[in-house]
Parts: structure tokens; C-alpha cells; sequence
């Protein structure tokens, strides 16, 4: 059992022989140890740090005990606190939503609903903490439509606050939800900012805006929106070799299904106008020059990056032999040189 600095060198006073050592050397050798003792006897971790807490409510759950550490941090999101506070009591929510499946199943609409206010948050850290916890209570089937009913402020959220890590936190959070057809005439409103973020330099935000552009693309009335939508000159170094893999291959997965749309009978029944700076253009116009980075990928050091390549390049002959052949797809005039 560990003692106090003054405990310990009371003790030395009535110890027989101590006297002699309490001046010069004895006396500071003496203190260091005690010293030393009273450094390696720190008091346990604190019972209110977020790993005890959740350590001790997995426990219980386990052991079909309620450990009442879900609610009671809900409760106290209702009291008034600071900004620093909501961040980190949403933080412990979502931990706890995600290691406490019962205690979070047993929530309500109301509860959801209160997290959701934290989007009206003044301070983005708070925003980004409730984007964190809705995506959690996502996961849970009962409360998808709920959450769900979140995504016109989590879209005007992104679209309006350029910020890297609420662009990621709100992305994920769409990304994890099916998106009903009443909400199209906002995406159609937000896809400028969508394509802005896709030409960002951070990749996790990139990542998760085009898996969006992806999920839409196949949206029938969202196609043309997103082919017309401008994009920077340089829109195709996206797909350079020198990217990173998990970019590289979202970005041909999305190429892709592009290609597959406008293939598509329902999207090739009307003649469609797009701007000289658009998607479109970029990607399948006469002068773009995506051939030439595709051929380029081939050779990628990743077998998904090379595999989805050569799935682009399929498609784009597949857009020519239909222009010709609309009924299937035979060996006609290639997107490609002939030589290559």
C-alpha cells in the first residue's frame, strides 16, 4: 500500500537510526525514494473517463443490466451547456449507441430528434459531433426514417460550410442512408458544392462526395444534373496514376456508371445540351482526353484500379456501338485509336 510524501517521512522520525540519516546524503536519498514511491502509486483511471464508462456499461449490458449511461448523457444534452460540453456528451452518445445495442434500441423518436437540433449548433465541432451520433442511430433499422428526415439540413449543411471534416461527417452520414425521391430537387440544388468538394485536396471528402455522385448517377432524373454540372478545367487529373488507389477507383466506379446512364434508352430518348465546361464534356466530349488516362491505368500498380479501368474503357466502346446499334453492343467505330 502506497504512502503520502508526509506520512512516509513522519514514519522516518520514529524509526530507530533515522535521526542520524535526516541531514546530508541519507536524508536526500531518503526523499527521493519517497518521492518516487508517491509518482508510481497514482490513483486508479477516473470512473468518468469515456473508456471506463464504456468498459462499465458493456460490462453490465453483458450481463443484462441497463447501465443507464446512454440516458443519462441524453438527459444532459438537454441542459443547458457549452460548446466544448455538447461536443464531447454527443462523442460519449455515439460511443455508447454503438457498444450499447440495447440501451440505444430502447431510445425514441424524440431522442433522435434532439440530436438532430444539435445541427442548428452555432459552432461546427458541435455540428460535426451530431452528424457523428445520427449516423450512429442510423445503423438501427427502427430509427432510419427519423434520421432520414435530417438530410435537407445535413445537405445545407455541406453545401453552405466549407469545412473538411463536417463535409466528411455529413457525407458519411448520406452515404449510410437511402435517399427518397423528395429530396432530388435539393441535391439538384447542392450538386455545385458536391463537385466542389470532389475537386477538393482532401481525399476523405473526396472519397465520400463522389460514392454520393456515384449513388445518384443512377438516379434517372438526377443524370443530366450531374453531366452538366461545370467543373474545373483540370477535372480529369483525378484520374492520374499518381492518386491514391481508394480515390482512383471510386472516381472510375463513378466514370462508370456515368457512361452506363447515358447509354441508357430512357436518357438517350431526348437530346440533351450540355455547357462547354460541364461534366459531360470533361469526361465524354470530343476533345476530352480521359482515353488517354485510362489506357494509363491499365497498368496500375492495384488490381481494382486496373480491373475498374478496363470496366470504363468496356463502357465507353459499349456508348459508341449503341449510337449505331441501339440494340446491343457489337464491335463497331472505337472511342479508342484503332492502334491502341
Amino acid at each position: 500500500m502506497g504512502m503520502s510524501i508526509p506520512h512516509f517521512l513522519g514514519q522516518l522520525d520514529i524509526r530507530k537510526g533515522v535521526v542520524g540519516l535526516a541531514t546530508g546524503a541519507g536524508f536526500i536519498y531518503l526523499l527521493y525514494k519517497a518521492i518516487k514511491a508517491g509518482i508510481n502509486c497514482q490513483p486508479p483511471i477516473s470512473t468518468t473517463s469515456p473508456i471506463c464508462i464504456a468498459r462499465l456499461a458493456v460490462e453490465r449490458e453483458r450481463h443484462g443490466r441497463d447501465s443507464g449511461e446512454l440516458r443519462r448523457l441524453l438527459n444532459s444534452l438537454e441542459c443547458k451547456q457549452d460548446e466544448y460540453a455538447k461536443s464531447m456528451i454527443l462523442h460519449s452518445i455515439t460511443r455508447c449507441v454503438y457498444l450499447l445495442e440495447a440501451e440505444a434500441s430502447a431510445c425514441t423518436v424524440d431522442d433522435i430528434n434532439l440530436v438532430g437540433s444539435m445541427l442548428d449548433d452555432k459552432d461546427n465541432s458541435v455540428k460535426i459531433q451530431a452528424l457523428n451520433t445520427l449516423k450512429a442511430f442510423s445503423g438501427i433499422r427502427k430509427f432510419r426514417l427519423t434520421v432520414q428526415e435530417h438530410s435537407f439540413k445535413v445537405l445545407e449543411l455541406i453545401s453552405t460550410i466549407w469545412d473538411s471534416e463536417l463535409h466528411i461527417a455529413g457525407l458519411r452520414l448520406l452515404n449510410n442512408l437511402p435517399l427518397p425521391d423528395y429530396v432530388h430537387p435539393q441535391l439538384r440544388r447542392v450538386m455545385p458544392a458536391l463537385m466542389e468538394i470532389l475537386q477538393s485536396d482532401y481525399i476523405l471528402a473526396q472519397v465520400q462526395a463522389i460514392r454520393l455522385l456515384s449513388y445518384l448517377a443512377q438516379k434517372n432524373d438526377l443524370l443530366y444534373d450531374i453531366l452538366n454540372c461545370q467543373v474545373h478545367a483540370n477535372f480529369l487529373s483525378l484520374f492520374q496514376s499518381t492518386q491514391p488507389g481508394s480515390l482512383l477507383f471510386e472516381v472510375l466506379v463513378f466514370a462508370e456508371r456515368l457512361s452506363e446512364g447515358r447509354n441508357s434508352p430512357h436518357y438517350r430518348a431526348v437530346k440533351w445540351h450540355y455547357n462547354e465546361q460541364s461534366l459531360h464534356e470533361a469526361l465524354f466530349g470530343d476533345e476530352s482526353r480521359l482515353a488517354d488516362r485510362l489506357l494509363a491505368l491499365v497498368i496500375h500498380p492495384e488490381e481494382e484500379v486496373q480491373i475498374q479501368a478496363c470496366r470504363v474503357i468496356v463502357s465507353l466502346q459499349c456508348s459508341q456501338d449503341v449510337g449505331v446499334r441501339p440494340s446491343a453492343c457489337q464491335p463497331s467505330h472505337s472511342y479508342f485509336n484503332s492502334g491502341e
